[in-house]
This record gives structure tokens, C-alpha cells and sequence, in this order.
């Protein structure tokens, strides 16, 4: 009798959702599509940066512009197609320690940031061009202790401005 208490709860949330998507009350949501490519000055530098560390700042900046426009609900139906075109690490990467073993990966710490580049096809066809780039100004800026702090901080901030409408 025990599981079947368990899973009741679960049942009736569950057929409570699909009876309100069969009545049409639920409509699936059509968010924005987001696309990151890396721009021909970061691929260059790839190499030195580390090719897994440029791939995974773009998911990064694809992850939070989509989260950002998910929770504001903006850009429905639009195409967002982007360009990181260029991005600073704030501590050495696990490729430049590889390569010079003399860096501190506590205590090297550098001016960080990202560039981003773009558009956006509205659901109407139209299309506008971004861009925003953000870098710490100084050491005294630069906060926390991840390798890619300041350009994190770019991508979220980007993605707010998005989902403002502020292209």
C-alpha cells in the first residue's frame, strides 16, 4: 500500500497536466533560438587558451543568454545567432598552466572579460545586430576566483540587456 501512496501524488499532477494541455490551456512555449559560433581572433588563440576551455565558454554564453530570455519570456519565436569574439581569462587556463608551468594558478590573476557580436531575427523577419563587450578595468575588479569570472559576468549581463530589449 506504501508505493501506492507514493506515486499518487505524481499521478494526479500528471493527468491534472494533461487534461489542461488537451483543453488548450497549456500552449507549448516558443522561445528564442540560440546559436554561438567562436569569431575568427578567439579560434586563433585557441590554441593557447585551450580549445575546450573556448567551447565551453560558448555553451556558457548560449546557456545563459537562453536561460535569461526563458525566464523573461522575451524574444519569443526569434533567432538569436551570436559571435563570442573574443574573451580574457582572470586566471590561467589548464592549457597555459600546461604550457608554462611557472604561473600560479591561485595567485596569477589578469583582467578579464568578453566581446560578443550578433543578431537577432525577430519572429516579424527583422533583423537587428548586437554587440557588447565588458572588461574589468583594473585588478581591483576583478572578483572571484574563477578562470573565467569577468567573462561569465559579460554574458550575464549581455543577457539581461537582451531580454530588456536593449540591443
Amino acid at each position: 500500500m506504501r508505493p501506492l501512496a507514493i506515486l499518487l501524488p505524481f499521478a494526479a499532477v500528471a493527468a491534472l497536466a494533461g487534461a489542461a494541455q488537451a483543453d488548450g490551456l497549456q500552449a507549448p512555449a516558443a522561445g528564442a533560438r540560440v546559436t554561438v559560433a567562436i569569431g575568427p581572433e578567439l579560434q586563433e588563440r585557441a590554441e593557447q587558451l585551450g580549445r575546450r576551455d573556448i567551447d565551453d565558454l560558448a555553451d556558457d554564453l548560449r546557456r545563459a543568454v537562453e536561460r535569461e530570455l526563458e525566464r523573461s519570456g522575451a524574444l519569443a519565436g526569434a533567432e538569436v545567432r551570436l559571435v563570442l569574439a573574443d574573451a580574457k581569462p582572470n586566471r590561467p587556463t589548464l592549457q597555459q598552466l600546461s604550457d608554462r608551468p611557472g604561473l600560479d594558478p591561485i595567485r596569477s590573476i589578469s583582467i578579464g572579460g568578453a566581446d560578443i557580436e550578433g543578431e537577432v531575427v525577430l519572429a516579424d523577419g527583422s533583423v537587428r545586430p548586437v554587440s557588447y563587450d565588458w572588461y574589468s578595468s583594473s585588478l581591483s575588479e576583478v572578483r572571484g576566483s574563477s578562470t573565467w569570472q569577468d567573462a561569465d559576468r559579460t554574458f550575464d549581463r549581455f543577457a539581461r540587456r537582451l531580454a530588456d530589449g536593449r540591443f
